[in-house]
């Protein structure tokens, strides 16, 4: 983690889609600029709306990963004022077409909100290749978390509030991503939370992309999918 960029961070939190997901708006303290983190299905109209009341204009689109209910209005928000739309490149198959990571049984739903078809982003930014983002005065470390997809990422940021992640679908409060869908992988995510997961600051808060935030040190205690056994 960067101890050595801290900043104040404003973050607004949306609940946004079918999939309740939490949808994040982060700017540096006095800036005009906004980083837009897991814009899901839905999502684009009430961010639009928040950045017209705060007066903020966008700077970035950030995925978690490939989900659409994570990335439903990412490439549209983004293209609508030609930014950057960050997401690693392993969870590409769902980049465009929404049901390929959510099997055959989504293709109907998908169908009906997006014709299954999503818009490619313009400005397209691999976190296969980066470790950090630097963009609107704010400095995320990546760490890449495969295991729910295998593009998953964790954002980490170091702030005058504390240090905080935003997990997507690796960890929530008291739980885990799934892996039963289309490129989860069980083995990854266990390595993911060993290597990845548990090493994080137990002062970590940590913002997920479904359900309310908790910290590491809650998580580190009680949550029982972070006492995996070790592979054999």
């Amino acid at each position: 983690m960067r101890l050595d960029r801290l900043a104040r961070v404003l973050i607004e939190s949306l609940v946004v889609g079918p999939w309740a997901t939490n949808c994040y708006l982060v700017a540096a303290d006095g800036s005009s600029q906004v980083v837009v983190i897991d814009p899901g299905v839905d999502a684009a109209s009430r961010v639009r709306r928040v950045l017209s009341e705060r007066g903020w204009a966008l700077a970035g689109v950030i995925a978690t990963h490939g989900h659409v209910d994570h990335i439903g209005d990412a490439a549209r928000l983004a293209n609508e004022v030609g930014v950057p739309m960050w997401m690693h490149s392993a969870d590409d198959y769902m980049l465009l077409k929404p049901s390929s990571g959510l099997g055959p049984g989504s293709r109907g739903m998908m169908q009906a909100l997006y014709q299954d078809r999503l818009p490619a982003p313009q400005k397209r930014v691999d976190l296969a290749d980066t470790t950090s983002i630097d963009v609107a005065g704010l400095y995320f470390d990546v760490l890449s978390a495969p295991g729910h997809t295998p593009g998953c990422v964790i954002l980490t940021a170091a702030t005058d509030d504390g240090p905080i992640a935003w997990t997507g679908d690796v960890v929530f409060d008291g739980s885990i991503g799934r892996t039963d869908l289309p490129g989860g992988d069980l083995a990854a995510m266990s390595r993911t939370l060993r290597s990845v997961v548990l090493p994080l600051d137990d002062a970590m808060r940590l913002l997920p992309g479904h359900g309310p935030a908790t910290t590491m040190r809650r998580e580190r205690f009680g949550n029982p999918y972070l006492e995996m056994p070790a592979e054999a």
